[in-house]
């Protein structure tokens, strides 16, 4: 089976970056699926975890933690699926990615795609969607339908996470939702994907707030750049207001700043059911299941905006530059390997 990895550590630019490898092929746990994988996108984490994570013992890591494809085999206590289904998935942090041509995933984790799209839409969403969702329902709390008369701030609102976060909080909440963005470009993005105001970032984000005459917060969703807005933040929210982050920090963030106003801080890692395996992990299915049922009743969308054609070295390594660039509006697809 062939599949993309790396072996070391290196920079996007290396052509060792990445490498083509053959693989035994995967078999499937009791709970797993064994999908064919036909399509997958690239997240932050990929270009993270390519760049620094240390390789495992075998010598080599497999990435790609999006991915839509058919089921060709299933483990014996697998239930709700059969053999041909289209799925979806984000899969596990601590198991082979879908960089291949088959990958076995937890079956727990997995949904029928929306039937409204095609395998390279849908692989622009799993992970990100589950990152939004459990941020805004698992972290921050907020009850879906609920939320009126509140505001929820996104910062980084055009990325992968914040797309479909803003569709999510307009769709299944009440809430008043401003995003942040700094070209024309991403500032009519996020008002396509349902943000009701948008505020630049490249000011403090309170004043920018104030200026636009929109106050004070209830919620922030940092999704990048917390330590750069990080003051900002506490200014903007009101007291007891929330604040969830998903980015990596270079230094201990010092929480005493949120005490006088009795801020909440929260962290989202949607890695966290599989590589825990909670005992709600099956949730992560459920969600996504769910937002199928949104996207195709015309409610959600995809956030796929370019399209880097078949899986090889060269064009993965293409999507890490973009990914790494820090300027990609919605999310980078691939295919699946060239079929023979």
């Amino acid at each position: 089976m062939k599949a993309i990895a790396h072996r070391q550590n290196l920079p996007v630019t290396s052509p060792q970056a990445l490498e083509l490898i053959d693989l035994p092929e995967p078999v499937a746990g009791p709970l797993d699926l064994l999908v064919q994988v036909q399509a997958v996108s690239v997240n932050p984490v990929d270009v993270k975890v390519r760049a620094g994570m240390p390789v495992p013992p075998e010598g080599h890591r497999v990435l790609g933690w999006d991915a839509a494809g058919t089921v060709v085999a299933m483990g014996s206590e697998v239930k709700g699926f059969a053999v041909g289904d289209r799925v979806w998935y984000a899969g596990a942090i601590d198991r082979a990615g879908s960089n291949s041509e088959r990958q076995a995933v937890d079956s727990r984790i997995v949904s029928r795609m929306p039937a409204s799209l095609d395998f390279l839409q849908a692989a622009a969403l799993p992970l990100t969607t589950i990152t939004a969702w459990e941020l805004l329902f698992d972290r921050l709390g907020v009850p879906q339908g609920g939320g009126a008369g509140q505001k929820l701030l996104v910062t980084g609102a055009a990325g992968g996470v914040g797309s479909i976060l803003v569709q999510i909080a307009r769709q299944f909440t009440q809430l008043e939702i401003i995003g942040t963005a700094s070209r024309p470009e991403t500032r009519d993005w996020v008002l396509a994907q349902g943000a009701h105001h948008v505020i630049d970032h490249r000011q403090p984000l309170h004043e920018a707030l104030k200026s636009a005459g929109l106050g004070q917060v209830n919620f922030v969703a940092s999704l990048t750049k917390t330590e750069q807005h990080y003051a900002a933040i506490v200014e903007a929210l009101a007291p007891q207001g929330k604040l969830a982050l998903i980015d990596d920090l270079s230094a201990p963030l010092d929480i005493r700043p949120l005490k006088g106003k009795s801020l909440s801080l929260h962290w989202e890692m949607m890695f966290t059911r599989s590589r825990h395996q909670t005992a709600d992990i099956a949730r992560q299915g459920e969600l996504l299941a769910e937002v199928a049922r949104a996207v195709d009743a015309g409610r959600i969308k995809t956030t796929l905006t370019r399209q880097f054609g078949e899986l090889s070295v060269g064009r993965l390594l293409e999507a890490h530059a973009q990914v790494e660039s820090g300027t990609t509006i919605g999310k980078v697809v691939l295919g699946g390997f060239a079929q023979k």
